[in-house]
């Protein structure tokens, strides 16, 4: 008696660390989406992003309000391109915001360019061509 008990607590114990040990690859996108019917930074930007941030499979979010643009980093095996664009249009009930996707790629500057440029150090070759600030006018690098 005491034999099976063992042997059927090692095989539960086997099955649940090859069940959990997935080793699955993520497999990396990226979009940008061109989000209309957002009108502020801090009720509809942040809110957008916080709720794609939250979502299965979407490894970064950034939703830069002054562009309309969500810039998402997400796991190709868990979701797509489709229930990205889906998903932005459903919240807020799918009566507030529409989303589509855009070719061009919208940019802020990143932290380190923000604080290399107020030290006047800043690498051109992290600040892209369409920053608008001062640090990124110069692009020669």
């Amino acid at each position: 008696m005491t034999i099976k008990k063992i042997f059927f607590s090692i095989t539960i114990a086997l099955f649940v660390l090859t069940s959990c040990n997935e080793n699955k690859e993520v497999k990396k996108e990226n979009i940008s989406l061109a989000i209309s019917g957002m009108t502020c930074e801090i009720g509809c930007a942040k809110t957008i992003q916080s709720k794609l941030s939250k979502k299965e499979g979407v490894l970064d979010a950034k939703v830069i309000f002054n562009d309309s643009i969500a810039n998402i980093e997400f796991d190709a095996n868990t979701t797509s391109k489709k229930n990205l664009i889906a998903f932005v249009d459903g919240i807020a009930g799918g009566d507030l915001y529409k989303a589509s996707e855009t070719a061009t790629k919208k940019h802020s500057c990143t932290e380190n360019c923000k604080k290399d440029c107020e030290h006047k150090m800043a690498k051109k070759m992290e600040c892209k061509e369409d920053c608008k600030m001062a640090c990124c006018a110069d692009k020669t690098e």
